[in-house]
Formats: structure tokens, C-alpha cells, sequence
């Protein structure tokens, strides 16, 4: 059984509540947007195991460290993560093909800033989309996501609420 958290859109955004969140996981994910790389490394702070996946606003210093696309598995669960991946029906280009090769139980993506949790009952696959975590965006709330996967299930997903972005003058 491993306990995961989940988040994107950071935007070099460190917030002290994602410790405090995801001080039980086992894993951490990061659906890309990281900003500064600092991130990666206060996330590997609170848990020795962080995947990470850059976005289209990472430079160069995040990029040599998180990969555009990550395929992995925990427990049984085959998992694909990207940055821009769309949902389904409105997969990015290129997203559904690799659904389809890979057959993956999980698709996470970030970039929409917009929390969304949608089984593709056609592709037999659960997407999750974390929603931002940062305060760069128009998003009304910052959120992140927990759930369990054991054994070849998922489980016991949470949504967390941060709260609204800091408007600055």
C-alpha cells in the first residue's frame, strides 16, 4: 500500500501546508509547471520518493532534471504523467495514442490550473488533474490531491484545499 500525493502548477510557489499534507505519503508526484527547482527539493524533503514532470514555463534547470513524460507503475497501477495532457474526449495531441499503447490504469496531468477527476470509461483509465497549487493563475482555488493505491486498486482519494490566490499589486 502506498499513500501518494499529488500536485502541479506550483509556479516556484512553495507553500508550508504541503508538507504538512503530505508528510504521510509515500510518494509524491508532481504534474509539471515546478518553477524554480527549489521545489523539487523541499518536496524531497518531506518524502524520499518524488516524480516530477516538467512543464512549458520550466526552464532549462528543470528540465535536465523531470522529463516531458513519465511512465511508471506502483503497485500494480500502471501510471503515465505529463504537463499538458488534456482529459478525456479532449486529450492533448499525441496523449490518447499513448493511452491506447501503454494501457495505463492512471493518467495524471497538469497546466489547466482546473481540478478535475474523470474516468474514461473508452480507455479504461482514471485521469487526474491536481489543479494548481501555485498563486500564479486565475484559478479561484489552489488544490492538491491524496489517494492510495494498494494492491493494484486506487482508493481513498481527498482533495485538499488551499485556499484563493494572493492577489499583489
Amino acid at each position: 500500500m502506498k499513500k501518494i500525493g499529488i500536485l502541479s502548477d506550483t509556479h516556484s510557489c512553495w507553500d508550508d501546508r504541503f508538507a504538512l499534507h503530505f508528510k504521510d505519503c509515500d510518494e509524491i508526484w508532481h504534474a509539471g509547471d515546478v518553477g524554480d527547482i527549489s521545489v523539487i527539493a523541499r518536496l524531497e524533503g518531506i518524502c524520499p520518493t518524488v516524480r516530477a514532470v516538467h512543464g512549458n514555463i520550466d526552464n532549462g534547470i528543470v528540465r535536465r532534471r523531470c522529463h516531458e513524460l513519465e511512465l511508471f507503475e506502483v503497485e500494480g497501477v500502471r501510471i503515465i504523467m505529463t504537463h499538458i495532457g488534456g482529459y478525456p474526449q479532449r486529450y492533448a495531441p499525441g496523449i490518447r495514442r499513448l493511452i491506447i499503447e501503454h494501457r495505463p490504469a492512471l493518467f495524471v496531468a497538469g497546466h489547466s490550473h482546473i481540478l478535475k477527476v474523470i474516468y474514461d470509461r473508452e480507455l479504461n483509465c482514471l485521469h487526474i488533474n491536481p489543479g494548481a497549487a501555485g498563486h500564479h493563475g486565475w484559478q479561484k482555488q489552489r488544490t492538491l490531491v491524496k489517494l492510495v493505491i494498494d494492491n493494484g486498486n486506487m482508493r481513498d482519494l481527498e482533495v485538499i484545499e488551499l485556499g484563493g490566490i494572493k492577489l499583489t499589486t
